[in-house]
């Protein structure tokens, strides 16, 4: 099920003493990709409130790897649009689709945008998708 209020769960988890640093940055690192990035000014509160200012580049350096732990309109912007899965069967430990496989099926459907995708020709219109192209 989907966390309605994902802060509501998550500040009890940080503000438990008895938890261990790194078991907080992982569940700060969960909430980011929960909702694909935050605020700056929410992060650095965050950071401050569970005093793990020293450890705070594990996080940050997410960026590193395209996972945008900073939110914002033009992040937003240039994002590709996910497709609906949540009615397609899964396996259980393969819940997670990766981008690819979207662009993919919007290639092999005609889909993709000209100006993200400049380089993509597109298929004939007589084409039913029976063969490759």
């Amino acid at each position: 099920q989907k966390v309605k209020d994902s802060m509501r769960v998550l500040l009890p988890v940080l503000l438990n003493k008895s938890h261990d640093s790194y078991d907080k940055i992982r569940a700060i690192l969960l909430y980011i990709f929960s909702t694909n990035g935050t605020t700056q000014e929410n992060l650095d509160k965050l950071i401050q409130n569970v005093h793990i200012e020293s450890d705070s580049d594990m996080i940050r350096n997410w960026k590193y790897l395209d996972v945008p732990v900073i939110s914002s309109f033009v992040a937003q912007q240039h994002k590709y649009p996910r497709r609906d899965r949540s009615s397609e069967e899964t396996f259980q430990l393969s819940r997670w689709t990766p981008v690819i496989k979207d662009v993919m099926e919007d290639a092999i459907e005609n889909k993709l945008d000209s100006k993200d995708w400049p380089y993509c020709s597109r298929c004939p219109p007589t084409w039913n998708g029976s063969g490759a192209v």
